[in-house]
């Protein structure tokens, strides 16, 4: 299994970090703090993919307008609230919209709807995944030691309680 995970890791997590890539770099962070992963390479490979789903979601509403509002008709209230935050922090939504599950996608196919400045979108994009890699990262990082030992512990009773509390927290943020 180590050597499919230094294998394969890395692409996984570019695949994964296209489209959102919180738990794929926290996963990175506890295999790095293994000795499975690089750290380094695990934070520089979940921005990179990360930045360019992002400007790909952008480029995508910008130059196609019709499409990107049809594939956010089915998400209404969540599309209001990425609105509602584009105007009450403007620029800074776009760190904002990292860590919030649920409109992570939606706020960049939101801005290239507008006539937001696709240079600034860039700029802002670049510093606030750059904030999230190594925020995230580091954290996962660091908290890898403790994630683990607790694993050995409960072993299948502490993955039964993660699962449990991801499907909790997403219905919660389903209904957001």
């Amino acid at each position: 299994m180590e050597d499919l995970i230094k294998d394969w890791g890395y692409i996984a997590l570019f695949a994964y970090s296209f489209g959102g890539g919180f738990v794929g770099l926290v996963v990175a962070g506890v295999l790095s703090y293994a000795g499975d992963l690089n750290i380094y390479i695990s934070i520089l490979v979940a921005g990179v993919s990360n930045f360019l789903g992002d400007q790909f979601l952008f480029t995508l509403a910008r130059k196609n307008k019709m499409y990107a509002k049809d594939m956010m008709k089915k998400y209404g209230r969540k599309v209001a609230l990425a609105h509602l935050m584009m105007r009450r922090y403007g620029s800074f939504v776009v760190f904002f919209q990292k860590y919030i599950y649920g409109i992570k996608t939606l706020i960049p196919l939101a801005m290239g709807i507008t006539k937001y400045s696709s240079k600034k979108f860039v700029f802002f994009n670049i510093l606030a995944t750059a904030l999230w890699a190594v925020i995230v990262g580091y954290a996962s990082y660091t908290a890898g030691s403790y994630i683990l030992n607790s694993s050995e512990d409960f072993k299948y009773i502490g993955l039964g309680i993660v699962v449990v509390v991801f499907l909790i927290l997403s219905l919660i943020f389903r209904r957001v």
